[in-house]
């Protein structure tokens, strides 16, 4: 048996599966091995697998034997192995050590790296893996590489014919499962005279 997997979320007394032995005469239901930790509790004539209590992701995938008793000689039974997985649920967004970055930009510069922007996720695997994207261009003004999260100006500024001083909204997008999750910078670029 290999059910769909559980979220590490799940409550205690979630439906797991349903084992079930073909048989002329009742049986009795038990888990017979594998479940050390004491997560999943078999229904004795249902053989309705259920969870417990809360699960670790780190003690997953769990494999465990379910044997199924005749019910009046103990000596006639059969097992079979239930492999149970969990899924790393996407706890935590990317988060930018501060949410607002003032820079400078000399006007007349040609384009060049403005600041490198890095956020942290306390996620693992592709929950935490992430990707980095500007909300307001300003009209393409502005690009950030989407790995590294370094924001460059696409072409230099004129101080006295342009606004002097830009707000870019940064993001950085996690990889997350069953959502993204996304954290938020403000980059006020100044640009200078």
């Amino acid at each position: 048996y290999h059910p769909a997997p559980l979220s590490e979320k799940s409550p205690t007394d979630t439906f797991v599966v349903e084992i079930s032995a073909l048989y002329k005469l009742p049986v009795n239901y038990s888990i017979a091995s594998g479940d050390e930790k004491g997560y999943f509790i078999i229904h004795p004539s249902s053989g309705i697998v259920r969870t417990r209590k809360t699960l670790e992701l780190e003690d997953f995938p769990v494999n465990f034997k379910v044997r199924a008793t005749d019910s009046s000689n103990a000596a006639i039974f059969n097992e079979a192995e239930v492999t149970v997985e969990v899924i790393d649920e996407n706890n935590f967004p990317p988060v930018f050590p501060s949410s607002l970055l003032e820079e400078r930009l000399p006007e007349n510069s040609p384009a060049t790296q403005i600041a490198q922007l890095k956020a942290q996720d306390n996620d693992t695997g592709r929950n935490g893996f992430l990707t980095y994207g500007i909300l307001n261009a300003h009209g393409l003004k502005f690009r950030i590489n989407e790995t590294t999260g370094i924001l460059y100006s696409t072409a230099p500024f004129d101080y006295e014919e342009e606004p002097t001083e830009y707000q870019v909204v940064v993001y950085a997008e996690d990889d997350g499962i069953p959502e993204k999750k996304r954290g938020y910078c403000t980059v006020v670029i100044k640009i200078t005279d």
